[in-house]
């Protein structure tokens, strides 16, 4: 059963995470929604479940959002996180 409130789009998108303890973690959206983010991450150490980063979307010529927009890491499996966006 599909639990999801927002649908998904499937696309790639550079991914800035930073975190003051954790630092700058660089990954790749699989995909996007209005709630959230799924996203893919390479050789990198991944932000536990209830983290909160700061996050800038880019794509090649600049950033999607000009200021950082809080998440919260919500899953873990692998090399993906989930991301929802922090109220």
């Amino acid at each position: 059963m599909e639990r999801r409130q927002h649908e998904r789009t499937s696309r790639s998108i550079r991914v800035e995470m930073t975190h003051p303890g954790i630092g700058t973690i660089v990954g790749f959206t699989t995909d996007i929604s209005e709630g959230g983010a799924q996203v893919m991450l390479e050789n990198q150490v991944l932000p536990p479940v209830g983290t909160v980063v700061q996050v800038l979307f880019r794509k090649v010529v600049g950033p999607i959002n000009s200021e950082p927009v809080a998440m919260k890491v919500v899953r873990q499996f692998r090399n993906t996180i989930g991301l929802t966006f922090a109220t």
